[in-house]
């Protein structure tokens, strides 16, 4: 089957088998790699990229039913090669070193892209809740929600600060929340 699928703002057009996922005609046909394979069965999320604006789990999307849309991936949202400035959420994820290994971090930032784009209230509940299909095996999630709440203009120790006072008064006096030991 020919699909026609705007990759990173550039059109692309190949003949796919109708089984070819998604996270395969980025990787092989286009060529573009930091979308990564890590499960095949959306548990870690290394394989979101934006479906017309929507974070979607490339590993568990056919290229045929992206057929006429666009995706973005994370080589369209920086621009350092070509000269535009850096993204703000990969910028956020290196000022508050939101990665290690960098396996996981493209489809984090990705998910933390749409994230961003469709909520205007985030706080750290939020972020942690819209984070939850992502997966790193190298960090607390601490630094990546750090992260995404300064690439959302939000200060996250002021986030932080509120979290706790209102899980302070969700938890009455002399009562544990059933955390730690």
């Amino acid at each position: 089957m020919k699909v026609e699928i705007t990759v990173n703002g550039e059109a692309t057009s190949a003949d796919v088998e109708p089984r070819q996922l998604l996270a395969h005609y980025v990787r092989d046909t286009v060529g573009l790699k930091a979308t990564n394979i890590g499960c095949d069965t959306t548990s870690c999320g290394a394989c979101t990229v934006l479906l017309d604006g929507e974070a979607v789990k490339s590993c568990t999307v056919l290229s045929v039913q992206a057929d006429q849309q666009s995706v973005t991936t994370m080589e369209g949202l920086d621009g350092a090669a070509d000269g535009r400035p850096e993204h703000p959420v990969t910028a956020a994820f290196h000022a508050e070193h939101g990665l290690q290994c960098g396996f996981c971090t493209p489809g984090m930032v990705m998910s933390a892209v749409s994230l961003i784009n469709h909520d205007d209230e985030l706080d750290e509940r939020k972020v942690r809740e819209g984070l939850e299909g992502n997966l790193c095996r190298c960090t607390g999630y601490h630094n990546i929600v750090r992260a995404v709440l300064v690439a959302a203009g939000k200060d996250p120790d002021a986030a932080q600060q509120a979290e706790a006072e209102s899980d302070a008064l969700r938890t009455a006096p002399g009562f544990s929340r059933g955390e730690g030991a």
